[in-house]
């Protein structure tokens, strides 16, 4: 069994693209408790770069598709909603759905890279990872996962046999 763990960025000031102290200290705090991680991928955005590092955890690999959904998704699925709402928008075959399989066949490339019994860690954006999660797991019942992921929330999703077979809501409590 393998894991990923897709979180989203920690605390940022309105209108900055970077953490602001209580995001950095979030972020520390979160990282304390979870890992250690094989391979680390974020969003090229600075805020998802910089929750990693305040993590403890160094980068490996940034990737454009984790910055943003674009329009087109956006249209279809904007932020915020639950994950049952974005698994709901993902089943009608539009835009979200073909972004939701572009963020499945990234991360199975990380599970793929990461040895059996390993975990891997990527950081993205709200929406994204709802996204990401639903993307990866299509069939899961979503309805008792709650809203939208917070700062530094997230999923852990365990991949077997060559695909993703499970994965559970990451909820931070301060």
């Amino acid at each position: 069994m393998k894991i990923l763990e897709i979180r989203r960025h920690s605390i940022r000031s309105p209108l900055s693209d970077h953490l602001n102290q209580t995001g950095v200290t979030l972020a520390r705090l979160v990282g304390q408790n979870i890992g250690p991680f094989d391979r680390v991928v974020t969003s090229t955005l600075p805020r998802a770069f910089e929750t990693a590092i305040a993590m403890g955890f160094a980068v490996d690999e940034q990737s454009e598709l984790m910055n943003t959904y674009g329009s087109a998704v956006e249209k279809e699925a904007p932020w915020p909603q639950s994950f049952a709402e974005y698994a709901a928008i993902v089943k009608r075959s539009g835009a979200s759905a073909k972004y939701a399989s572009k963020l499945k066949e990234y991360f199975a490339n990380i599970m793929n890279y990461i040895a059996e019994g390993r975990s891997a860690l990527a950081i993205n954006h709200g929406g994204v990872v709802e996204l990401s999660v639903v993307g990866c797991l299509p069939h899961i019942d979503f309805s008792a996962w709650g809203d939208s992921v917070s700062y530094c929330e997230g999923a852990r999703l365990f991949w077997d046999d060559d695909k993703f077979v499970n994965a559970e809501v990451l909820r931070v409590k301060v």
